[in-house]
């Protein structure tokens, strides 16, 4: 952090922009987001061959296209995309393009079929997905006062204390209204206006096919009443200060972010219709054959994981159209969400 900015008191958003994208922002370092916490990108090749397969049902849904787009935002090290465009069946990845989108310089070694680029590209015709990206757009924070007023928090950056500013008004004070009712004094909200319109612009980018934002959520009949912002720092949660040490997150209000058509679903519904189910094999397979029962007992393993519901499962997954006719239930659209309602059940 530059030190004429470690004494200013300024908003959260405009403190964590520069704590974690500025020149010697957090994203910035050469760890990437994999030194610093685990997403489910890390925690199993289960996750990309999901993804995959969702990226061949909108293969089919858009009629199989000369060209299939797959667009990884907040890629961290582009992970998720190069274990994508692996697990695509040759008939698919002949015709798929692979872009990841971050902040950082390409990372080494990195499959080269793979485009680099700061911003997604427009005119995309294929999956737009964005695991852990929404989280780490940054938002301002409100806290009621002893009046009842809400304000901003203001946050010093060199030590990250606090104190409170100006009421909030305009489009932040009807964000509040419509999306985050305060709940007494020392309540505190994370206004998530920010969010809304960087998912918008991310969408906009899809001339047909589907958007899906993976993340930490919560939704208005649950709004946490003292707000989730925190940092993470070596894979342990920290306290949040912008300084450029931490990472600095918030969950995301997700329903916020709906456009027309989009629905939000777990993750542990979205991967158990994917194939991610977490069943162990039969243990006849033990004596068959060992070395398959201890692979797959290995898979259930990392499938509990990606869907266990207090954890990686409870995730959000914001699922959004763009520009596909919805005749019936044959879409991709349609199909999966049927199969992501029939395991909300279970």
């Amino acid at each position: 952090m530059r030190h004429e900015t470690a004494g200013v008191w300024r908003g959260w958003r405009e403190a964590t922009q520069e704590a974690l994208y500025g020149p010697s922002g957090f994203y910035r370092g050469p760890g990437g987001p994999a030194g610093h916490f685990r997403t489910s990108v890390h925690a199993s090749p289960l996750f990309a061959a999901a993804v995959a397969r969702l990226l061949c049902r909108v293969d089919e849904a858009l009629g199989r296209p000369a060209v299939l787009d797959f667009v990884d935002m907040a890629a961290g090290h582009g992970e998720l995309a190069a274990g994508v465009l692996d697990a695509l069946p040759a008939g698919v990845a002949s015709r798929a393009r692979g872009y990841a989108v971050e902040h950082a310089g390409r990372p080494a070694g990195l499959d080269p079929r793979i485009q680099w680029l700061p911003e997604p590209p427009r005119g995309i015709t294929g999956l737009l997905f964005a695991n852990e990206w929404l989280d780490n757009v940054p938002v301002d924070v409100a806290e009621v006062d002893a009046e009842g007023v809400r304000r901003l928090v203001l946050v010093r950056a060199g030590d990250g204390a606090e104190r409170l500013g100006e009421p909030v008004t305009g489009a932040r004070e009807r964000w509040l209204r419509a999306w985050w009712p305060a709940s007494g004094e020392g309540s505190r909200a994370e206004i998530g206006l920010s969010r809304d319109t960087a998912w918008a612009g991310a969408v906009a980018t899809l001339d047909r096919g589907l958007a899906v934002a993976a993340d930490y959520a919560h939704l208005a009949a649950a709004r946490p009443p003292f707000g989730t912002l925190t940092g993470f720092r070596q894979g342990r949660e920290t306290r949040a200060v912008p300084d450029g040490s931490c990472d600095i997150t918030a969950h995301v209000a997700l329903d916020a972010c709906v456009l027309p058509g989009g629905h939000v679903v777990t993750q542990r519904a979205a991967l158990r219709a994917l194939g991610v189910n977490g069943a162990r094999p039969a243990l006849a397979l033990a004596s068959s054959d060992p070395a398959a029962y201890v692979r797959a007992l290995a898979g259930a393993g990392e499938a509990a994981e990606l869907t266990a519901p207090d954890g990686l499962g409870g995730f959000g997954w914001l699922l959004q159209p763009v520009g596909v006719d919805r005749p019936g239930r044959h879409t991709l659209f349609d199909g999966l969400l049927v199969d992501v309602a029939d395991h909300e059940e279970q």
